[in-house]
C-alpha cells in the first residue's frame, strides 16, 4: 500500500503540496492519522513529570501538531479556492473532528496548569519579548477556550465548539451552491442592451466555463454581477439579477441558512455567558483593540450620520438624473450603480467603460509588486511548471533584499463554480524558526472576470484596489519575521488586521503608479493624464453609498451578537428592524445581508468583528499620511518602520503600541473621514 502523499517529506519546488500525486480521498485518512499523532505529543507534554518551564510546556506546544497543520492547511485551501462534493462531504464530517481536537487540548486541565503556573511567575522569568508574547497568547487562548471552568461547562464548551464547527461548513457550502446554481443566460439583444465589450468577453466566457459555448452568463460572482448592474439597460433583468445575489442564503429548502444562524447566534451566546461574559459581543472584543462593544458602536455611529446624509444627496442626484431621462422610478437597490454610472459621467466625464481597458489584470499585479520592491525592497520571479491546484494558478518565488529566498506567492486570480466568492489571502506554510529557518508558501485568491480567450483580462478600479488590498494581506504573511508559530504573520488581533492590507491600497491610486502601470491592453499607450486627474478627482465619488452599504453590515454585525435571548429571533426580520431603527435608505442594501454574510458566520474570524475594516481604516489613512508628510510616498526611512513596527513584526508587539512606534501617536479619524469625503472642508 503506498504511502499518503499529504503524510511525506514533500520534495516538490519550495515544498509546495504535491496536488498531482494527492487524492481527495487521502485526506480523510491523512486526518485520521495526523490527529492521532498530535493526540500523542499533547499528551506527553501534558503528563511530563518535570516542572513547567517555557521550553517544555509553551515551546512544546507550539512545535506540536505539524503534521496535522500540514495536512489542514492544504485541505482547506483547497475548500475555499477549487472544490467539489466529495471534498464538501469530508469538509463536513472533519470539521467537529477538528473542533473536538481542538478543545480536548484547550480544555486539558493538566496543560492548563502548566501554563498557568508559567503566567503566574511571569515577572520573575525574564522572558525575551517575543517569548514572553507567546506565554500570554497561550494563557489568553486556554482561558478563552474555558479551561478554567469546572468539568461540566468545559464539557458543554466543546460541545458548542464542535457543533459551531459544523454550521459554519453547513453555512459556506450553502452560499456557494446558491453562488454557483444561477446564472442569467443573455439571448437577445434587448437582454445585453448597455453592456459594454469588456463585460460582454467576461460574460462570454463565464458561459464557456459553464458548458454555454456562444452564449453570454451572468454569475453572481462580484465581478460580474456589479457591473452588469452597472451597464445593464434593462431594468428587468438588473432586477432579477440583483434578488438573486440579495437571496443567497436566503432561499428555502436545502441551502437555506436561517436555522443555521438561529442556532449559530444562541450557541455563540451560551459559550460567552459560560465564560461570564454580558454577550458574545463582549467576549469577542475583550481581546481585540477595540475592547468593549460600546467602543466599537461609538466609532461606527461617528461614520454612520454624515455617511447616510452623503448618501441621500447621492440618491437625489440619481432621480434627477433619471427624471430628465424620463425615467419616471424611485430609485430601487438594481438601479443604483447604472444610474451612479451615468451620473459620475456627467459629473466627472468618466465611466467605467472608459477607464477599464487600461487595468490589465497582469499590469496590476505588476504594480501590487513594484510597490513593494520599492518600498521593502523584495522583488518577485514567477516560476513555471510547480504543482498547482489549478492551471490557472500563477506562481512566484519571493526574494528578499538581501537576494536570498524569502517565500512563495500564489496567485489564483479567475472566479470559477468551485471557488467561493469573494478575496482572500491565506497560507500553505507560515513564517517561523522554531522548526528551521521555514520561508511562507502565501495564497492570494481573488474572484476577477477572465477575459475571452487570448484576450487580456480586465479590471474595474474596484477589483484593482481588491488586489492591492489582499496582496497587502500577502505581505504581511511574506514579511514577517518572527520566531513563534501563534504570533506568525497575519496572527494579530482581528481589528489591527486589516492595517496592512488597506494601507497597501493607497499606492494603487498613486499618480506615479497609475501612470506607468495603467496601460491600454490594446494599444499599450499609458492612461491619458486628463483620464488619471479624472479618476483621482472621483475618487469620492459614490462613498455615501459605498460607507452606507459597509456600515450598515458592520453595525447589524454588532447587533446581532449583543443578543441574549434568541426564544423567538428570526435573522430577516431582525435585520429589517435593526436597520429601520438607524434609518436605512430602502435603494441601499447591506453590503453582506445576514443570510450570506460569511465573513461572520462561516466560522466565527469576523464575527462581532466585521467593524475590524473602518477600524483599521482610521489607523490606514493615518499612516499613508506619514508618507506624504515626507513629499515621497515611498519614502525609505518611512518604509523601513512600516517594515519593523507593522508588516514584519506579526503578533510580537502590542497593536496599539505597533502603531504608535510607526507613526510616533495613535490614529486619528480625521485622516479617515476625509479620504471618504464625509468631512466638511
Amino acid at each position: 500500500m503506498s504511502k499518503n502523499p499529504l503524510l511525506t517529506d514533500w520534495s516538490t519546488p519550495f515544498g509546495l503540496p504535491p496536488f498531482g500525486d494527492i487524492a481527495t480521498e487521502d485526506f480523510r485518512s491523512a486526518f485520521d492519522i495526523a490527529i492521532e499523532a498530535a493526540k500523542v505529543e499533547i499528551e506527553e507534554i501534558a503528563n511530563q513529570s518535570a516542572d513547567a518551564d517555557f521550553d517544555n510546556t509553551v515551546k512544546a506546544l507550539e512545535m506540536s501538531g505539524q503534521q496535522l497543520t500540514q495536512v489542514a492547511r492544504t485541505f482547506y485551501n483547497l475548500t475555499g479556492a477549487h472544490t467539489n462534493p466529495a471534498l464538501q462531504e469530508i469538509e463536513r464530517e472533519i470539521a467537529p473532528k477538528l473542533a473536538k481536537h481542538h478543545s480536548a487540548i484547550l480544555l486539558n486541565s493538566k496543560l492548563y496548569d502548566r501554563v498557568a503556573a508559567l503566567w503566574a511567575k511571569r515577572a520573575e522569568l525574564n522572558l525575551p519579548e517575543e517569548e514572553d508574547r507567546v506565554l500570554e497568547r497561550y494563557h489568553i487562548m486556554f482561558q478563552r477556550a474555558g479551561a478554567g471552568l469546572a468539568p461540566e461547562a468545559k464539557e458543554r464548551m466543546a460541545e458548542i465548539s464542535q457543533r459551531l464547527a459544523s454550521l459554519g461548513t453547513a453555512f459556506s457550502q450553502n452560499v456557494l451552491k446558491d453562488e454557483s446554481s444561477y446564472q442569467l443566460v443573455l439571448e437577445s439583444d434587448e437582454d445585453k442592451a448597455g453592456l459594454p465589450d469588456f463585460l460582454l468577453a467576461a460574460a462570454a466566457s463565464a458561459a464557456k466555463e459553464r458548458g454555454l459555448d456562444g452564449k453570454h452568463v451572468i454569475t453572481l460572482s462580484r465581478s460580474l454581477i456589479e457591473p452588469f448592474l452597472q451597464f445593464s439597460a434593462n431594468r428587468n433583468l438588473r432586477e432579477e439579477a440583483f434578488r438573486a445575489w440579495a437571496a443567497r442564503g436566503e432561499n428555502g429548502g436545502d441551502t437555506d441558512n436561517r436555522d443555521i444562524i438561529k442556532e449559530t447566534l444562541k450557541l455563540r451566546a451560551e459559550r460567552a455567558r459560560l465564560l461570564g461574559f454580558d454577550s458574545f459581543a463582549h467576549f469577542k472584543l475583550d481581546d481585540t483593540m477595540a475592547k468593549t462593544p460600546d467602543a466599537v458602536r461609538d466609532l461606527l455611529t461617528k461614520v454612520w450620520s454624515p455617511a447616510l446624509e452623503r448618501a441621500k444627496e447621492e440618491e437625489n442626484d440619481l432621480a434627477a438624473y433619471a427624471q430628465k431621462r424620463g425615467d419616471n422610478i424611485e430609485i430601487a437597490p438594481w438601479d443604483w450603480r447604472y444610474y451612479a454610472e451615468k451620473v459620475r459621467k456627467e459629473k466627472h466625464d468618466l465611466d467605467e467603460a472608459e477607464l477599464k481597458p487600461y487595468l490589465q489584470l497582469d499590469k496590476m499585479i505588476e504594480a501590487a509588486f513594484e510597490t513593494a520592491t520599492r518600498l521593502f525592497g523584495v522583488t518577485f520571479k514567477e516560476v513555471h511548471g510547480a504543482p498547482v491546484y489549478h492551471p490557472d494558478v500563477r506562481v512566484f518565488e519571493v526574494i528578499g533584499k538581501d537576494g536570498h529566498h524569502l517565500g512563495l506567492f500564489l496567485g489564483d486570480y479567475f472566479a470559477r463554480p468551485s471557488k467561493r466568492s469573494g478575496a482572500w489571502m491565506s497560507a500553505f506554510r507560515s513564517q517561523e524558526r522554531l522548526t528551521g529557518d521555514i520561508k511562507p508558501i502565501i495564497v492570494n485568491v481573488m474572484n476577477f472576470a477572465k477575459g475571452a480567450n487570448g484576450e487580456a483580462s480586465l479590471l474595474t478600479f474596484d477589483d484593482a484596489r481588491t488586489l492591492f488590498h489582499e496582496f497587502g494581506h500577502g505581505l504581511h504573511g511574506l514579511l514577517s519575521n518572527v520566531t513563534y508559530p501563534v504570533i506568525s504573520g497575519t496572527s494579530v488581533a482581528r481589528d489591527f488586521v486589516e492595517l496592512p492590507s488597506q494601507l497597501y491600497e493607497h499606492w494603487l491610486s498613486q499618480p506615479e503608479i497609475l501612470s506607468r502601470y495603467a496601460v491600454h491592453y490594446k494599444t499599450g499607450e499609458p492612461m491619458p493624464k486628463a483620464l488619471l486627474d479624472k479618476v483621482l478627482a472621483a475618487e469620492n465619488f459614490n462613498q455615501g453609498f459605498a460607507t452606507v452599504e459597509y456600515t450598515s453590515s458592520a453595525l447589524v454585525d454588532l447587533e446581532l451578537h449583543l443578543l441574549t435571548d434568541l426564544s423567538d429571533f428570526d435573522p430577516v426580520e431582525f435585520e429589517k428592524k435593526a436597520l429601520a431603527d438607524i434609518s436605512m435608505p430602502s435603494s441601499i442594501i447591506m453590503r453582506h445581508r445576514t443570510p450570506h454574510f460569511s465573513h461572520v458566520f462561516s466560522g466565527d474570524g469576523y464575527s462581532s468583528g466585521y467593524y475590524s475594516y473602518m477600524w483599521s481604516e482610521v489607523m490606514d489613512a493615518d499612516a499613508f499620511g506619514a508618507f506624504e508628510e515626507t513629499g515621497n510616498i515611498f519614502d525609505p526611512e518611512t518604509a523601513e518602520k512600516l517594515y519593523r513596527n507593522i508588516y514584519s513584526a506579526g503578533g510580537r508587539p502590542d497593536p496599539e503600541e505597533a502603531y504608535k512606534a510607526f507613526r510616533g501617536r495613535a490614529p486619528e479619524i480625521d485622516a479617515m473621514l476625509e479620504k471618504r469625503g464625509l468631512k466638511a472642508a
